[in-house]
């Protein structure tokens, strides 16, 4: 799925749309618009009137999926994508976001709003957009917990230099007019044992105090909830699609904190998976704290530290968690150590990540076996087709959630790179049109994301010239050998290079990083050229290959594997460096009628043939087990060698 997903279910306040025969009209914000100008002025709120007020997409933990009452740009706009940053002052209101938006954020915005398309050469930045329309000396506000310390200081400098203020505002004044604005959520947390985790979360915290040690640091404070779900061996559900829940942590050389609430912590699987009741070895002893305590704590061991001591924080961790350690003691990094251990799958994740795919290929099978059938006669809608392929994940062992909210796109839909179906826009599928599906799941073993791109009925020659393309590039990039130490972002052209070839390209990243029972997208490592900051690939990373190719109005393709980071076999081994390449996860068939096999070199066409052959015996001995011999027989005939099949 690409990078990133358009957040889950929208909140009944949030995407306020009428209906006008086949599209949503956008939510009309004039009144809200008004109430927050009315409190940027109010001392209620601000110590001064603030002339500008920032709204990011995030959450208090610079998180990429948010939990409905965090969903606050959504609420301001009405645009609900996942990436975009919303800026109102006296007289504009301006919405940033980038080329997988575009057209979604001028669907859903109406006219108090100005689209800026991020990625154009003419599109201003924030910051220099907010110096050409606001007055001398203007005071921007944002809340400290929503920006990240990165972002802050970037931002303030460029203000600062025109002679405006970036300031704090404690209180989000977004949920000062959000009336009915949701509860945080406060659900039970799942424990995860050795079995899926392969290491304990004790072993874990000796790794992690080590890194510490090497750095000559005495804190580290964990802000990104998939970094503490993944340092506790647990999960949870507070977000939809993601198994995470709200907390932080803060490990000292003796001490474990954990910031959380509720009443989750009094379950007895949890007691006794942080071993809470038993006498333990002080520098594992886990204090447990409120999660709105975080502030005032770190402002006490702040408050303790030696002039050489240090405190290790993420550089995207919120300005208002940075703050609260005084800048001498800080130490900042873009990455920490546990992004970068989490990142690097163990043998036990790898193996649960296999087993994962296994299953999710077997309930896809189903599903394309299904659609085939079903799709000629004219009764399955996109919304119909996405919960069948939820009903068949369903039926997996293991099976949790959805990783995400399924992009199912038929026709003109599947060029809206994040489409998601709802009653308004749901089309048929038929036999005349490209149906785009871009779906994963949650499994206790593992997290899934796979797109297939098919016709139920006969492709032209220019939709199997386009997909082909799009072959070429994800051949190119699975197949790669390349360098160990080489960022991903490299590794982005040989995807679009067949594309660009015939004058093609499409608007997102090639690839992103991909969680273990964890968050669908997640860092360091990636295939785009819109970061250069990635960390180099290693073995035992996982990430998604994923090309596509849009055409506005007409259809959307794109093929998407999950692939695994393995050490590659080379004739010679220049300064005995090494080689990597990647395997792929996903075994799902690539629907072969699409393919103009011409366009293919030999060694493109051995790649589908052993990539289906794979997929004939891995899934097709699940497909056996599960007594599935229908699905079987399709998956039999949909892996035929290219050259029978044609």
């Amino acid at each position: 799925m690409v990078f990133c997903v358009s957040r889950g279910k929208r909140h009944p306040d949030v995407g306020n749309y009428r209906v006008t025969g086949r599209k949503m009209s956008p939510k009309i914000t004039t009144e809200l618009l008004k109430q927050l100008r009315q409190v940027m002025k109010s001392p209620k709120y601000v110590q001064e009137p603030v002339q500008a007020y920032i709204v990011p997409s995030g959450d208090a933990h610079q998180s990429e999926y948010i939990a409905p009452c965090d969903c606050r740009r959504a609420f301001i706009s009405g645009f609900d994508g996942s990436a975009g940053t919303a800026i109102v002052t006296d007289q504009h209101a301006a919405m940033w976001t980038d080329g997988r938006y575009f057209l979604q954020a001028a669907h859903q915005m109406d006219n108090n709003w100005t689209l800026m398309k991020m990625g154009l050469k003419d599109t201003p930045t924030q910051e220099d957009w907010l110096v050409s329309v606001l007055p001398e000396g203007s005071k921007v506000g944002v809340d400290p917990f929503i920006i990240p310390a990165d972002q802050w200081k970037r931002m303030s400098k460029a203000l600062r230099s025109a002679g405006h203020d970036l300031v704090p505002v404690k209180e989000n004044l977004i949920d000062t007019i959000w009336a009915d604005c949701p509860q945080r959520p406060c659900k039970p947390l799942i424990t995860l044992d050795l079995s899926y985790t392969g290491v304990s979360w004790k072993d874990k915290i000796v790794a992690l105090r080590s890194k510490m040690a090497e750095r000559k640091v005495l804190w580290f404070v964990v802000t990104a909830l998939d970094e503490v779900a993944w340092l506790f061996n647990l999960r949870g559900s507070d977000v939809e699609y993601n198994p995470v829940f709200f907390a932080y942590a803060v490990i000292g050389m003796n001490t474990i904190r954990l910031f959380i609430d509720g009443d989750r912590m009094t379950d007895p699987a949890v007691r006794e998976h942080l071993q809470l009741d038993s006498t333990l070895e002080p520098e594992f002893k886990i204090q447990v704290i409120p999660y709105g305590s975080i502030l005032s704590e770190l402002q006490a061991v702040g408050a303790g530290l030696s002039p050489k001591d240090k405190v290790w924080l993420s550089d995207k961790a919120s300005y208002a968690v940075t703050e609260a350690i005084p800048k001498a003691y800080r130490y900042l990094t873009p990455y920490t150590p546990i992004c970068i251990a989490k990142a690097v799958k163990n043998a036990s994740e790898t193996e649960g990540m296999r087993r994962a795919h296994i299953k999710d290929a077997v309930a896809l099978c189903e599903l394309f076996n299904w659609l085939e059938k079903e799709v000629p006669k004219g009764t399955v809608t996109e919304i119909i087709a996405a919960d069948k392929a939820e009903e068949f994940r369903s039926q997996q062992k293991d099976f949790v959630e959805l990783s995400f909210a399924t992009i199912s796109s038929t026709g003109p839909n599947g060029a809206i790179i994040h489409y998601k179906p709802v009653p308004e826009t749901n089309r048929t599928l038929s036999v005349n049109e490209i149906y785009l599906l871009d779906s994963g799941a949650q499994y206790k073993d593992g997290t899934t994301d796979v797109t297939r791109t098919m016709h139920f009925g006969t492709p032209s020659a220019y939709e199997k010239e386009c997909f082909t393309y799009v072959l070429k590039g994800h051949i190119a990039v699975s197949a790669a050998i390349f360098p160990n130490g080489t960022k991903g972002h490299l590794l982005d052209s040989f995807a679009r290079s067949a594309l660009w070839d015939c004058g093609l390209d499409y608007l997102h990243g090639t690839g992103h990083g991909v969680g273990s029972f964890l968050n669908v997208h997640e860092g360091p490592c990636g295939i785009s050229y819109k970061t250069f900051a990635d960390e180099p690939l290693e073995a035992g990373m996982i990430v998604s290959d994923e090309p596509g190719y849009y055409e506005d109005g007409s259809f959307g393709i794109r093929i998407e594997n999950v692939v695994l980071v393995i050490p590659a076999e080379t004739k010679y081994n220049f300064k005995n460096r090494g080689s990597l390449t990647f395997e792929p996860l996903t075994l799902v068939p690539i629907q072969t009628k699409m393919i103009n096999v011409n366009l293919l070199t030999q060694k493109e066409r051995n790649w589908v043939d052993n990539y289906h052959q794979k997929c004939r015996e891995v899934v097709g001995a699940e497909l056996e087990r599960q007594g599935r011999h229908e699905t079987l027989q399709w998956l039999i005939r949909e892996t035929e060698p290219l050259l029978r099949a044609q």
